[in-house]
Formats: structure tokens, C-alpha cells, sequence
């Protein structure tokens, strides 16, 4: 079956496509027991056909950026929001058969999350943990003419997970070895990382993520330059880091919390990122006292990439290493592009066994390994098959993931 993975991750700079061959394995059934009950492990057969980027139009990413964890929104341009991003979903996957000259038989699109709270919380006297993938797959399936697994997230939370991550599943497919532990690394707005201790079965594999990946540095790029991004990491490798930044951020918060945990614009949106500037400004009030020379508008986008790499480092050190001896950490993601964020990462774990390895080398290109992995989990969901992984998203039992929308 030929299944489209469609993705629209929290930086929202476009849809990504990914068209992917997908089989059941012949290989003789084996269970494997996780919290919950058995299940069997990944049966799907995988193979990358093509991938394509389309990005939002500028109008659009600015209402999304704006929709995202939104104080104070409208009901109505939020609804229309949601019928819209089905529209273009529809088109970017239209797009990628022509380039690449193939037809979905089956798509599975995330959404474009503007909001997420895996955690419960009082609303009206109930303890409730929330999500939301803005994005109608009916649209989707209408336009395109076939079935589409949308809206993964609510199962796991059903049934107690915090609804993320999911990508474990396609990790554990990919990269678990016989002989050696490996960690898979994506750096997209927020970075999340797979850890695959040798010989794993899927009720050992821990997931979680790590903290704050492209997000800040896109925020304060856009804020400070004018730009989306910064591009090849170039405005960052001119700056110097402020350490005490970035241990005064290492020290408190969502970084101090023991997996499993999940982390979005609301953890680092652009809440943190306006914290985050005034500790970084010596001329404003900040719990953070610089003493050094003047701050330049450069030194905060170095400071929060450090920060992306240290608590990088950080969260391996703290709740990974003790799991195993791990040999390889597998990056993909936006993260990948950034040449000084991944000169950062090295730095940082110059002293670790782990040697540095990109998901291109297995396949799978950086960028589309998401876009796959709902691929993937769409494949599942059709199937009947449970999808999630409770070790990493704290589910009390497995679930057959997202709703189906028939053309």
C-alpha cells in the first residue's frame, strides 16, 4: 500500500509530504509485552518512494504562529482556520503525486497543533489534559478521494498517555539493533529524541522531549533580524553564548522534570522567548544578572542555540545514559540544517561515546522523517493496530491511534 504522510510541525514553515510503500511483514509474529498487556511488535515493511516541502503561504504561517497557545482567539477564525489548513493539505499532497508521479491509496496527516496540554488540569471542577490538530481530514479525504487517519494524539490520552511523542514507534522500527544502543535525535521546533538501548524491547524504549529545538531561535531571528530562521546557523556562529543564560534557563522548569514529558509552544512559545530576551538584555530586569560586556543582538541567537545543545546534553546525561550504553545519535529534523546547532551538539558531547550519525544515512532524508513516521502510524491505525508507545507517552495500555475520514 502506498500511504502519504503528512506533517506541519511546530514551526510552522510548511507541510511536509512523504510518500511511503508500506507492507506487512513476512517475518514470523513476535510479541512482545508492554504496560498494558501484549501486543505485537511493528509488523510494516517500509519504503520511502519520494518526499516533498510545501511551504505556507507567508499569510497563512503568520495566522498559525498567531493561533498557536493564543490567549484570546476567535471562535469563527479558528474554525475557518481549521477547514483551510484541510484545504491546503489536500494540495500539498496533490502536489507530491504529480512531482513524484505516484497515487495515495491511504493519508496520514497530523495537523497543524495549536495547542497542547499533555498534562491534566482543572477546567470547570474536571482534570483534563487537552489537545488540538487544527486540520479537517474530510476535506482532505473529499478532494483527494481517499481515506485519511487523522487527529493521533487523543487515543494515548484516553487512556492516560500525555499524547506525545509518537514518533518512538517509527524509531523503534528503524534503528533498533542487536549489538548496539543508538538514540534517534529529531531537532524540529521542538526537539524530542528515542532512546534504543541494545537488543530493546518496545516496553524499554524512552522517549521524550528534550526541550526547545529550532523555536526560540526562529522567534528571536524573526524578532531581532526580521528573518524566519537563522540560515546555516550564521548569525549565531558571529555571537558569543551567555552561559549564565543558559544555566540560569537549565535550572528551572520544564528542563527539571523527569520523563515521560512533552513540550510545545506553550512551554516555549513566545512567552519564553520575550523571558529569554530580557535575561539575555543587560539593560532590562531579569532574574539573570549579566556583568559581562554589552549584549549585541547576535549573542541571543547564540545563547539560544546553546541552549537547544546543552539541553540536549543535558537530558542524555540525566535520563538516558543510565538506561544503557548507547553508540550512535541518529538527527534528523530542520535542527540538521543549522551547521552551528549541530557544531554546538558536538561540542557538547565530545566527551560521550556517542558518534553522530543523520537518519539520511538509513534512508530516511532529515526532513521527511516525520511526515513518514505518521505514514506509519496512519498504516496501523487501518490495520487495527495499536500505535503508541505508553513507555514514552505514560499511557496506562496500548491504543489504536486517530479517527478515519471516508471520501
Amino acid at each position: 500500500m502506498i500511504v502519504a504522510g503528512v506533517m506541519s510541525g511546530t514551526s510552522a514553515d510548511g507541510i511536509d509530504v512523504a510518500m511511503v510503500e508500506i507492507a506487512a511483514s513476512s517475518r514470523a509474529q513476535r510479541s512482545a509485552r508492554v504496560r498494558g498487556g501484549p501486543r505485537l511488535w511493528p509488523r510494516a515493511r517500509l519504503r520511502l518512494l519520494g518526499h516533498a516541502q510545501i511551504p505556507y503561504p507567508a499569510d497563512v504561517r503568520r495566522v498559525v504562529l498567531a493561533s498557536m497557545n493564543s490567549p484570546r482567539a476567535s471562535v469563527a477564525d479558528l474554525a475557518r482556520l481549521h477547514f483551510l489548513l484541510g484545504d491546503l493539505y489536500a494540495e500539498a499532497v496533490l502536489s507530491a503525486q504529480q512531482k513524484l508521479r505516484l497515487t495515495a491509496e491511504l493519508i496520514g496527516c497530523h495537523g497543524q497543533t495549536l495547542y497542547h496540554q499533555g498534562r491534566p488540569a482543572v477546567y470547570l471542577g474536571r482534570q483534563l489534559a487537552v489537545t488540538w490538530q487544527a486540520g479537517e481530514a474530510s476535506r482532505i479525504a473529499a478532494r483527494l478521494n481517499v481515506p485519511v487517519v487523522s487527529d493521533f494524539r487523543p487515543a494515548d490520552m484516553a487512556v492516560g498517555g500525555k499524547g506525545a511523542p509518537l514518533v518512538p514507534f517509527l524509531d523503534f522500527l528503524l534503528y533498533r539493533d542487536a549489538k548496539i544502543g543508538r538514540i534517534a535525535l529529531n531537532i524540529g521546533g521542538i526537539a524530542n529524541l528515542t532512546a534504543l538501548p541494545r537488543k530493546a524491547a518496545l516496553a524499554e524504549v524512552l522517549a521524550f522531549d528534550t526541550g526547545p529545538g529550532n523555536m526560540i531561535i526562529d522567534a528571536l531571528s524573526e524578532q531581532l533580524f526580521g528573518e524566519p530562521c537563522d540560515r546555516d546557523g550564521r548569525i549565531a556562529a558571529s555571537g558569543r553564548v551567555l552561559e549564565e543564560v543558559v544555566n540560569h534557563f537549565l535550572r528551572e522548569g520544564f528542563f527539571r522534570q523527569r520523563p515521560p514529558k512533552t513540550a510545545g509552544r506553550e512551554e516555549f512559545g513566545r512567552e519564553f522567548a520575550r523571558e529569554f530576551l530580557s535575561a539575555c538584555n543587560a539593560s532590562q530586569p531579569s532574574r539573570v544578572k549579566w556583568t559581562g560586556p554589552a549584549v549585541q543582538k547576535r549573542d541571543v541567537i547564540a545563547t539560544a542555540t546553546a541552549l537547544t545543545a546543552r539541553s540536549i546534553r543535558d537530558a542524555i546525561g540525566k535520563w538516558v545514559s543510565a538506561k544503557g550504553e548507547f553508540s550512535e545519535l541518529i538527527v534528523s529534523g530542520g535542527g540538521t540544517k543549522n551547521p552551528t546547532l549541530m557544531r554546538a551538539l558536538r561540542t557538547e558531547l565530545s566527551g560521550s561515546p556517542l558518534q553522530l550519525r543523520s537518519s539520511d544515512e538509513f534512508g530516511i532524508p532529515s526532513a521527511a522523517k516525520e511526515a513518514v513516521a505518521f505514514a506509519v502510524l496512519a498504516f496501523e491505525t487501518w490495520n487495527r493496530h495499536p500505535a503508541n508507545v505508553p513507555s514514552a507517552t505514560g499511557a496506562k495500555r496500548v491504543a489504536v491511534l486517530g479517527k478515519i475520514s471516508y471520501p
